[in-house]
């Protein structure tokens, strides 16, 4: 028996994890675990968290993605959160959630350039 709260997909030296549904607080805490382990496991060097398919993005759900990607960071990858919807967006900027510090793209096409652009930055081989 597995778990595993997610389907986490590998894809080259990338995990995608696609999150959708009502996320309880228990589920979010349990997908943080879950993320990690597997950077720490695969040795992925990046991680594409997709939120499209949240209707809802409250303040704490918010706060757990910005501390995913920190922990990510901290397991040596790179971690953009994409497909934000605009009524989450706009909810998260009226409750003043703080994610500037996020790097966040439109799709999973888009946020797999800028995952590649993050690594090349971190080797110091930026190259237009």
């Amino acid at each position: 028996m597995t778990d595993d709260v997610v389907a986490v997909m590998k894809i080259g030296d990338t995990l995608l994890v696609a999150l959708q549904g009502d996320l309880d607080d228990t589920t979010v805490i349990q997908i943080e675990e879950q993320l990690t382990r597997e950077v720490a496991r695969t040795g992925a060097s990046g991680m594409l968290i997709d939120v499209s398919r949240l209707s809802v993005v409250d303040s704490f759900i918010a706060r757990v993605l910005a501390r995913i990607v920190a922990m990510v960071r901290l397991l040596g990858a790179q971690a953009a959160v994409v497909g934000i919807q605009p009524a989450v967006a706009i909810t998260l900027v009226e409750l003043g959630v703080q994610m500037g510090h996020l790097d966040t793209a439109l799709n999973a096409e888009q946020g797999l350039a800028l995952l590649e652009r993050l690594r090349r930055n971190d080797t110091g081989t930026d190259r237009p």
